[in-house]
């Protein structure tokens, strides 16, 4: 998946698949996670939030399934 870089203290790069529904997170220290069912609208406004880092651990972790590749 593509991944994208963003300014963000604690994330590196943002990947998106709308077709499988996948958010891809590079941290800044190079764990790489997924997170399954997330739909474009979640997506958009995460890129649209203005701390990218806060909306993932607000919005993100602890609401959808992940695994770290």
């Amino acid at each position: 998946m593509r991944r994208d870089p963003v300014t963000s203290s604690n994330i590196a790069e943002v990947g998106y698949d709308p077709n499988s529904r996948i958010l891809e997170v590079q941290f800044k220290t190079g764990a790489v996670y997924q997170y399954f069912d997330i739909s474009q609208q979640v997506y958009d406004e995460l890129m649209r939030a203005s701390s990218i880092g806060g909306y993932v651990n607000s919005n993100v972790k602890g609401h959808y399934r992940y695994a770290r590749i």
